[in-house]
């Protein structure tokens, strides 16, 4: 056996591993239950930081008040816009009582903006149960009291879910649904389920649900108060302080469109890849079982398959070839999973090793800007980075 057909059986034994874990995954992230109809339910605050989101936040405001649970609340942090976002959020509160801006303060030195402004909502919201969000983020009639069925369904203190996502170009066709690649493919779900080890779970922070209690024993945002990754954090914070966390699938109830074109996804993920990862080691080792198990096998097969058609296809790489192309097709069934799960469409699938490729490219630049303290978003840069 050749020095590259051993390398591909490697290949192999990644690429079985992630589709064995993502269809494991796949039957553990189920949807909620439906909403227990028991009168008004517990309040729910609803915190939505807004920083120049004159385009998203009546559309996200008026999503959350159409909810089928009533006993809400929408609380908005207007984090020094300065576009038509103070106007519109004064519109809002005049038109529904329900709504009510946060008191806001100058952004503190060593916080980054999103969990300052979320922080600061946490300790103004009056609801049982707080969801943390984006202003992006579009809620169906149903979200809020099946994810509080949810949680009671699965006794946890905090519920979180990836919402659909929503793609318009090929960029964010090939980035966006690497969450779930990812996602799927490493987070032991039935580890997750059965304790409360920080290391096994996960969120996101489009959409992060919590009890008052929890949120005050774990410390809230400002346990991670320089992070820009939320969704990463707050579950392990949370079951740090003994509570359980858990994940539903809420695909056919909260949507967004995080980002628009090439600029702002690259702009988007390299301000918290690497942190997502959370370790140069780690990093390492993904980059490598990514290009062994997702990108060499589809370079080979095209090279067997070129040596093929030209008579030139040796036995050596007939073998190569085989192994590779049995790769390509564990890969191809693992993206078709996901995409008909996750509505992704077809450039996901097709498009597999360059995504991976770009998302590689991505965490290592990511960690760059980490390390020189040049993360930027939404006009701050380093700690202190600012809302949504």
């Amino acid at each position: 056996m050749s020095i590259l057909a051993i390398i591909l059986s490697v290949s192999f034994a990644f690429a079985a591993l992630a589709l064995v874990m993502t269809v494991v995954n796949i039957i553990i992230y189920t949807r909620p239950p439906a909403a227990v109809a028991s009168g008004s339910g517990p309040l729910v605050t609803v915190c939505i930081p807004a920083r120049n989101e004159e385009e998203n936040i009546a559309a996200c405001v008026r999503s959350v008040l159409s909810s089928g649970h009533a006993n809400l609340e929408v609380l908005v942090y207007d984090d020094q816009s300065t576009d038509r976002t103070p106007t519109i959020v004064r519109e809002l509160i005049a038109g529904d009582a329900r709504v009510r801006a946060a008191e806001t303060v100058a952004l503190p030195s060593g916080w980054n903006g999103k969990q300052h402004a979320c922080w600061r909502m946490g300790q103004q919201a009056r609801g049982e149960w707080m969801i943390f969000t984006d202003a992006d983020v579009r809620f169906e009639v149903e979200c809020v009291g099946r994810a509080l069925a949810s949680a009671a369904q699965r006794k946890a203190s905090l519920v979180s879910t990836f919402p659909r996502q929503i793609t318009g170009t090929v960029s964010e066709d090939l980035a966006v649904p690497m969450m779930f690649f990812v996602l799927f493919s490493y987070l032991p779900m039935p580890m997750m389920r059965a304790g409360n080890s920080p290391t096994a779970s996960a969120g996101c922070g489009q959409f992060l649900m919590v009890t008052r209690e929890a949120y005050d024993k774990s410390g809230g945002h400002s346990a991670f108060k320089d992070s820009m990754h939320d969704g990463v954090k707050m579950p392990r914070e949370v079951r740090k302080a003994g509570f359980h966390t858990d994940l539903f699938d809420g695909t056919d109830l909260v949507s967004v469109r995080m980002y628009r074109g090439l600029t702002q996804t690259w702009r988007g993920f390299t301000k918290n890849a690497y942190e997502g990862i959370g370790s140069l080691g780690l990093l390492g080792f993904f980059t490598v079982v990514h290009l062994l198990a997702h990108v060499l096998p589809w370079a080979v097969a095209l090279i067997a398959a070129s040596r093929w058609m030209s008579g030139t296809l040796t036995a050596d790489w007939r073998a190569a070839g085989v192994l590779a192309g049995v790769c390509v097709g564990l890969n191809l069934v693992q993206r078709l999973i996901l995409s008909m799960r996750f509505r992704q469409g077809m450039v996901p699938v097709i498009l597999h090793p360059v995504g991976v490729l770009f998302m590689t490219v991505i965490q290592w630049y990511s960690l760059y800007l980490a390390r020189t303290n040049r993360r930027a978003w939404r006009g701050r840069v380093g700690v202190g980075v600012a809302a949504g």
